[in-house]
C-alpha cells in the first residue's frame, strides 16, 4: 500500500467564523431553514455594525469582519433585506440560545383558544338547562369558548326544531356574557351552536379630585338643618 505524503502545511482551521466556520448543520446532516449568514458567508461590500460593543456605523465587509475576529466573536448578519445590511457582533451560538427563549416567551404569551363543549338533549329539563347554563357562564369569563350542541339520539331527530329553540335560548341567556360565532348548524346527529366569550369592559374608576369630601365641620352644619 502507497503511503500518502506527509504533509507540514498549515492545518484547516476547525472552530467557526474569525475563528473558524461553525457547524451549523442539524442532526443527520440536514441544515436548518432561514439560517443568517454569518462571517465570510455575508456577500455585501458593506454593513451597519450595531450592538454595544462596537461603535455604531457602516462599515466595510473585511473592516466588519476584522472587528469581530478581534474580539473573537462572530459577525451575524440580523437584517439582510436593509441597505447596507445590518450585521451584530456577538458568539453566534449565544444568539441562537437568545432567539430561542424570545421565540418561547412569545409562544408563551400567545393566546390560547379553548373550547369547552355543553351538551344538550333535545328534550332536557329546566333544572339541567340552569345548570348548564351556570357552567358556560364561568367558561365565557375565563375566556374560553363555548361549543354547545343538541345530539339526537334515535327518533329525537324528529324533534330538531325543538333543538334549534333550545339553543337559540341558551345564546339568547348568555348574551351579556358571550357574541354568537355560528348559528345553531344540524351536522349528522348533532345541531351546534358556537359562542365567544364578550371582552369585558372594566369599570371606570371614580376621579379623586370629583369626590367631595365632607369636613367634620360642614357635617355638623348638616347635623343641625
Amino acid at each position: 500500500m502507497q503511503k500518502k505524503p506527509y504533509w507540514s502545511g498549515p492545518k484547516k482551521p476547525m472552530g467557526g467564523g474569525p475563528r473558524g466556520k461553525k457547524n451549523r448543520n442539524q442532526k443527520g446532516g440536514r441544515q436548518q431553514k432561514e439560517e443568517l449568514a454569518i462571517n465570510d458567508e455575508i456577500r455585501a461590500p458593506e454593513v451597519r455594525l450595531v450592538g454595544d460593543n462596537v461603535e455604531e456605523g457602516i462599515y466595510p465587509i473585511l473592516k466588519a469582519l476584522k472587528i469581530a475576529e478581534e474580539q473573537e466573536l462572530d459577525l451575524i448578519e440580523i437584517a439582510p433585506m436593509a441597505q447596507p445590511p445590518v450585521c451584530k457582533i456577538m458568539d453566534y451560538q449565544k444568539y441562537q440560545f437568545q432567539q430561542r427563549k424570545k421565540l418561547k416567551e412569545q409562544k408563551a404569551k400567545a393566546t390560547k383558544v379553548v373550547v369547552k363543549e355543553i351538551r344538550f338533549g333535545p328534550q332536557t329539563d329546566e333544572h339541567d338547562y340552569n345548570f348548564k347554563l351556570k357552567h358556560a357562564i364561568g367558561f365565557l369569563k375565563e375566556g374560553a369558548k363555548v361549543k354547545s350542541y343538541v345530539f339526537f339520539k334515535g327518533r329525537s331527530i324528529l324533534f330538531k326544531e325543538q333543538g334549534e329553540v333550545l339553543l337559540l335560548r341558551f345564546a339568547n341567556d348568555l348574551e351579556d356574557y358571550a357574541k354568537v360565532d355560528q348559528l345553531p348548524v344540524l351536522e349528522g346527529k348533532r345541531m351546534t351552536i358556537m359562542l365567544s366569550p364578550k371582552k369585558q369592559t372594566p369599570k371606570k374608576k371614580e376621579n379623586p379630585a370629583t369626590v367631595k369630601e365632607e369636613t367634620p365641620d360642614a357635617a355638623q352644619e348638616q347635623a343641625q338643618e
